[in-house]
């Protein structure tokens, strides 16, 4: 039996708070949206997740209602030429979306799947129900709450789709320590390491985080490198290296507890002592359209001993590179 859903963005702002939804009944829909993206981008995601979300019916056909011509043009007509190009264009310019369109080029391959264009807010009711669930996905984002993910698809128990992105810390570490609304920062630090007691306890396994599988698409892999490359005391200790990797909104949250800008830790990276260390991924997760987050255990040579930490990166996709703009860690005991 075919499937037959409508997948919808939505951005108000354009980009700004954005939400996608896919629908197929009043009883099988999800959404979802992040606190800034574009229209496109929600376009790009709902099918993304619609189709993660099938996997487990991947056998029927899917037919797609979707009434952007940029999404349907994307998978049907362009990608093929984009992907031969190394994802640029024509004029030679980077395809814009690129880390969606590729986790949608994986999710493509060996599916039955036919877009149909719809004219969008002509009454359409499949169509209507997917508009009006991005645009309450994207107000929620708008008003920092999070928003009606839907039951997802029946008889599938946990949706296999990207979960709803967390709000991003905002770039004045001032605001992010006293506005409630806002979660807490996480971003990147070995100097505390040096200042921790060393635990006289049994390590906790943590065998909930180890056990989940690490995916692997280029974009993901790629910041696991540049994590390490930020452990390699040769360039932490290079001051044109570092410029290139810290984002310039860059904010740490150290495994003391103490809030760190790019300033401040910059300094400190340069007048520190080289550490040994190295990094041992847990999870890599697409938070957003260009955002990464990577959880990892650290171990670390600090004075002949080794020091364990849990640390989370989250890495920005800035003007096509990779650049890390949180960090948090917590001393393992």
């Amino acid at each position: 039996m075919t499937i037959v859903a409508a997948a919808d963005g939505s951005a108000l702002g354009n980009p700004g708070p954005a939400g996608w939804a896919w629908v197929i009944s009043d009883q099988e829909w999800r959404a979802g949206g992040w606190p800034r993206a574009t229209n496109n981008q929600g376009e790009l995601m709902a099918v993304l997740d619609l189709l993660r979300s099938t996997e487990s019916r991947r056998s029927e056909p899917l037919h797609v209602l979707c009434d952007s011509q940029y999404v349907i043009n994307s998978v049907t007509k362009w990608m093929p030429g984009w992907k031969r190009k190394g994802w640029r264009k024509a004029d030679g310019k980077p395809v814009l979306n690129r880390e969606l369109l590729e986790d949608l080029d994986a999710a493509l391959r060996g599916r039955e799947v036919r877009f149909e264009w719809v004219k969008g807010h002509a009454g359409h009711p499949l169509n209507e129900a997917a508009d009006t669930r991005a645009r309450a996905a994207a107000t929620a984002y708008q008003q920092r709450r999070e928003p009606d993910a839907g039951p997802g698809l029946i008889g599938t128990g946990a949706v296999r789709g990207a979960q709803p992105a967390p709000v991003p810390p905002p770039a004045d570490p001032a605001h992010a320590e006293t506005d409630p609304a806002v979660p807490t920062p996480a971003l990147f630090d070995l100097l505390d390491l040096a200042s921790e007691p060393t635990s006289s306890g049994t390590p906790t396994s943590h065998s909930a985080l180890a056990a989940q599988p690490v995916p692997n698409p280029d974009h993901r892999t790629e910041v696991v490198e540049l994590e390490r490359t930020l452990l390699d005391p040769a360039v932490r200790g290079d001051a044109r290296r570092l410029d290139e990797l810290l984002h310039p909104e860059f904010v740490e949250i150290g495994a003391s507890g103490r809030l760190r800008n790019r300033e401040a830790i910059r300094a400190e990276l340069l007048a520190a002592p080289a550490l040994e260390a190295d990094c041992e991924p847990l999870s890599v997760l697409t938070l957003a359209p260009g955002v990464v987050q990577l959880v990892y255990r650290c171990t670390a040579r600090v004075d002949g001993e080794s020091r364990r930490s849990l640390r989370s990166s989250v890495w920005e996709r800035v003007d096509g590179v990779y650049r890390i703009r949180f960090h948090q860690g917590t001393v393992e005991v």
